[in-house]
């Protein structure tokens, strides 16, 4: 199958049933977008398809065919971070840290459709599991980024993957 990733083609020979998250780690190597627990309850799992949060532990793969998917590993850079990474680091977000990809990606959906999100809003759209409790320096720092600019919460980097 023929998989839009972060901007990029990429073909697979993957089972039609095989969920978004292993043809992402196991196949293409995006070891950003994270196993919780299988069952889209966490979040750890969010990427975006067609500009939506979704989870990709329960998404077969073959239903983003024909559909842009973009991972953490699109959001930002070391050079450029995105809006949010920079915030997510002023506000001291993570602690274990392992929730926080999902988190980001759950974040950049919200400020995409939503650029200047109410704390309700916030709350509504972050359903995302994190075990250390950083909710409310994870909603301080959506509020971080979203009084920057517009322009900075497009996209900023695109990295290669191979099948």
């Amino acid at each position: 199958m023929n998989l839009t990733i972060n901007g990029q083609t990429v073909q697979t020979e993957t089972p039609a049933d095989m969920p978004l998250l292993w043809v992402l780690r196991d196949q293409l190597q995006l070891t950003g977008t994270k196993f919780g627990c299988g069952v889209a309850a966490c979040g750890a799992c969010t990427v975006h398809v067609d500009g939506q949060a979704v989870r990709s532990c329960v998404m077969p793969a073959a239903l983003a065919v024909g559909k842009s998917i973009r991972t953490i590993e699109s959001l930002g850079s070391p050079e450029h971070p995105h809006p949010l990474q920079q915030a997510w680091v002023t506000e001291q977000v993570p602690q274990c840290g392992y929730c926080q990809s999902g988190m980001l990606m759950a974040a950049a959906a919200l400020l995409e459709r939503n650029p200047h999100p109410s704390d309700a809003d916030i709350d509504a759209a972050m359903t995302n599991i994190c075990r250390c409790g950083t909710y409310q320096r994870v909603r301080a720092a959506i509020h971080r980024a979203a009084a920057t600019t517009q322009t900075a919460l497009q996209p900023s980097a695109r990295q290669e993957v191979t099948a």
